[in-house]
């Protein structure tokens, strides 16, 4: 037994060995200080590209060279234009915590610069050799500073400053063999300069790799002269694509003390990586799970699977309503009110991705014919006006008999919904089947609000149509001119197989998902109905479901009570450690109540109540209109069809339906003739 003991001992983690001898609690040297700050400042050479490009822009610089040799490791050298740095100033820039941006505390918290906190010279130079050359205006020539020596000599060199860093880990060979390729790392010193870019459009940024000119963006914008969204957006055409801008739409709006701009992508142009989601704050790219969030949220009921929307958007706000101090690098920031930011990012890229597209694709479309064939040929549509109600101007065509079982023009009713005089109050509507909720907007309170044209009123009574089998007198809108084309989805030609709707416009052919768009329209009217005060309908059920819950579920039940009564739902505490579903919402009584109640509930103690309660809400509406649309191989008459395309061009986001999918699409004669090998 003895003879193993000091095996044992020596078969120990060097962990659990006790410490006999304490060591003393002492200050560590400035180099070892410098190197740790290093550590969370400079990661890699786009770590050093970022913070240099930082300090330029703060010293108002409107041109920045970067030159990198071997993807930044080798070589980062940044040039800029701007104020400059005294002689006499020089070695005090190199001193831990030493900067010109903030001498006190009410400059913190209401700091407005890209950096602030005077360490990241002093980090960079502790790893590398670095070296500053700058000139103020007002000084004769150049100073030369070498931060490994101190040695500071007079040197050529018209205004600004310029750093350059040689060796980048040099003295901490251990970090180096983290890095990964040149090529890899060079990419990521791109995508530095590129966040950077796309805030400053005022700006030029130029890089350069071995000598060889790798990416310049040009300045687009001189303050007080011209627009800074236009500048804005031929910046995000430069950096990202002509693409990015095309499939994008322009986001402006106003909450409180929240500003949101930028661009928002349309569904269409979705990825399935993030690669192409930039955030800024005060102008700083930041990555923030509110911002994240919202954003992501805007696009719920448009984006189809697990897409990425594709986004550059700035919120401007009070500095001192963030926190730009939480993260070594700054890339993390905290509000103040994160609710209030939140609504506002959501509501900017809901709003901006409302409007349908097809009216401005149809304007785009005969802008650019008119410009390609000099045609003096009036715009399609020029003052067409999404969700305003459209003009009733001329009789309507006969109806198309596709079969002897199809619908007739006098059925267009039953597809819509029930009769305005047979249709109930808006509570009434919420509890009705699922198969009348395309008219629940129409009854009721819904009709104090504006609402578009609903397909009911393109159909006369039915006691019309007894006396009156022709439809002569059945009118639908028409576009500008007698030009039924003009409308931007065109009339109705034909239905396809019973699923899809064949129109023409002025662009070519469109074809139309007729249940798809159908049940956008019936979801948004839902919602119209639902935001005017209207619950959503329960169901008590008839023995309550119990289960163990834990003690966050309870609270959350008790707290929420009325958030869920919103919801249709009744859930109460029935013992410390139980809660009971006593009622569901009406449409999903066939579903499971307990898994209903647990996500719910974790969906409410998780985020802001309201977030949940529209998320929640969207879902059961969503399904709701979903069996209330009209369904595949049902037969349409042609003024069906052109009702259902009216409609479409008054709703808001009706270019997908509830689960991301598109409506419609546009064949225009061009793409048509090229199937056909026309004109070669």
């Amino acid at each position: 037994m003895n003879d193993t003991t000091p095996t044992l001992a020596a078969a120990q983690p060097a962990s659990f060995t006790p410490l006999n001898n304490r060591r003393p609690i002492r200050d560590l040297p400035d180099e070892l200080i410098s190197q740790i700050a290093a550590g969370e400042v400079v990661e890699r050479p786009a770590s050093v590209v970022r913070e240099l490009v930082d300090n330029a822009l703060d010293a108002g610089a409107t041109q920045i060279t970067v030159r990198l040799s071997a993807g930044g490791v080798r070589l980062i050298t940044v040039e800029d234009d701007g104020g400059g740095i005294p002689h006499e100033e020089l070695p005090v820039a190199l001193r831990r915590h030493a900067t010109s941006k903030i001498t006190n505390l009410n400059d913190l918290e209401t700091v407005a610069t890209m950096g602030f906190r005077g360490e990241a010279l002093a980090a960079i130079a502790s790893v590398s050799e670095m070296s500053l050359l700058s000139r103020p205006i007002a000084q004769s020539n150049a100073f030369l500073l070498d931060a490994r020596s101190g040695e500071l000599r007079p040197a050529a060199r018209s205004t600004g400053t310029t750093v350059e860093v040689k060796e980048l880990f040099f003295s901490t060979p251990a970090r180096r063999k983290f890095l990964k390729t040149d090529a890899t790392e060079l990419a990521h010193c791109i995508e530095s300069v590129r966040r950077h870019a796309l805030a400053r459009p005022d700006v030029g940024f130029a890089i350069w790799h071995e000598g060889k000119l790798v990416e310049q963006w040009r300045a687009t914008f001189v303050p007080g002269q011209g627009d800074a969204q236009d500048a804005l957006a031929r910046r995000l055409s430069d950096v990202l694509g002509e693409d990015f801008v095309t499939q994008s739409v322009a986001v402006q709006h106003r909450m409180g003390p929240v500003t949101v701009t930028g661009r928002a992508g349309l569904p269409d142009a979705a990825r399935s990586r993030p690669d192409h989601q930039y955030c800024y704050v005060n102008g700083r790219f930041v990555r923030d799970k509110v911002l994240t969030h919202a954003a992501r949220s805007a696009y719920e009921d448009v984006l189809h699977g697990h897409k990425q929307p594709i986004y550059a958007l700035y919120v401007e706000i009070d500095p001192a309503r963030v926190d730009v101090n939480v993260h070594p690098t700054k890339i993390e920031v905290r509000f103040r009110d994160s609710r209030e930011v939140h609504q506002a990012v959501r509501h900017a890229v809901e709003n901006a991705l409302a409007a349908p597209r097809a009216a401005a694709l149809a304007a785009a479309a005969g802008a650019a014919a008119s410009a390609d064939t000099g045609s003096t040929a009036q715009a399609p549509i020029e003052n067409f006006k999404p969700n305003q109600p459209l003009a009733l101007t001329r009789q309507a065509q006969a109806a198309i008999k596709f079969e002897e079982r199809g619908h007739h023009v006098a059925d267009l009713q039953a597809l819509w919904g029930p009769r305005k005089e047979d249709a109930a109050t808006p509570s009434a509507g919420l509890t009705a089947p699922l198969v009348n909720w395309g008219a629940a907007a129409n009854t009721g309170e819904a009709d104090a609000m504006p609402q578009p044209v609903t397909p009911t009123s393109f159909a006369p009574p039915a006691a019309a149509w007894a006396n009156n089998s022709t439809a002569k007198e059945t009118t639908w809108p028409q576009g500008q001119g007698g030009n039924d084309t003009a409308w931007p989805l065109g009339k109705a030609v034909a239905q396809l197989h019973g699923v899809y709707i064949l129109a023409e416009n002025a662009q070519g052919m469109v074809i139309v998902d007729m249940h798809a768009a159908h049940e956008r329209i019936v979801y948004e009217r839902l919602k119209s109905q639902v935001d005017s005060g209207a619950r959503i309908a329960s169901q008590p059920l008839l023995i309550p479901a119990t289960f163990a819950a834990t003690p966050q579920e309870v609270a959350t039940a008790e707290e929420s009570a009325e958030v869920l009564a919103t919801l249709g739902m009744e859930v109460v505490p029935f013992s410390p450690k139980t809660l009971a579903v006593r009622a569901v919402p009406t449409t999903l009584a066939q579903g499971d109540p307990v898994e209903l109640a647990r996500s719910v509930l974790a969906e409410l103690a998780a985020h802001d109540a309201t977030t949940v309660v529209q998320r929640a809400r969207n879902e059961i509406l969503g399904t709701m209109a979903c069996h209330g649309a009209v369904r595949a191989n049902r037969k349409l008459t042609i003024d069906e069809m052109n009702a259902l395309l009216r409609q479409m061009e008054t709703t808001d986001r009706s270019d997908q339906c509830n689960h991301g999918r598109p409506t419609w699409r546009q064949l225009s004669m061009k793409e048509l003739d090229a199937l056909f090998l026309r004109g070669r």
